[in-house]
């Protein structure tokens, strides 16, 4: 897989997070309605990955810097969003391999911890989460208060 840094209006990456909202229509029963600003997606304070297996896009993810406020984030944060590979592209790392050029691309970027938020209904992102070094924090954002939600966060220092 190929992976490459688009705006986040980019079509590939609004293809990709159009397929990624309707699986949390199906398991959640709505979209994610956390606000995102394309603004900040854009580097350095953040980016949007495309994963591309030939021209074909299958996997994304994204990251947008928070500097507090406290207790939902701390300076140097880097908030992981929109993780998602395509059905047809599973099975292959490829998420791995997104979530490790976030983790790159954020540290990089002076970002000193990845902190994300998903949920109960997501078993295999918990899977990938926490077999990848993330430990579960306080919950943050617009979920934190429903029960299915969880986050994590993992230390950028040596990535």
């Amino acid at each position: 897989m190929r992976i490459v840094p688009v705006p986040f209006d980019h079509p590939d990456a609004a293809k990709l997070m159009d397929a990624v909202q309707q699986v949390y229509v199906e398991r959640y029963g709505d979209a994610d309605a956390t606000p995102m600003n394309p603004e900040q997606f854009d580097p350095p304070r953040g980016l949007f990955l495309v994963g591309y297996q030939g021209d074909e896009p299958v996997a994304c993810g994204a990251w947008r810097a928070h500097d507090g406020p406290a207790p939902d984030f701390q300076d140097g944060d880097a908030e992981f969003k929109r993780m998602y590979v395509a059905d047809s592209a599973r099975g292959r790392g490829f998420a791995r391999m997104i979530l490790f050029e976030l983790e790159r691309t954020a540290a990089l970027s002076g970002r000193k911890r990845a902190v994300l938020e998903t949920g109960t209904k997501q078993p295999e992102a918990i899977a990938l989460y926490t077999s990848s070094g993330y430990v579960e924090i306080p919950k943050f954002g617009v979920y934190k208060n429903e029960e299915s939600s969880r986050c994590y966060g993992k230390d950028l220092s040596g990535v």
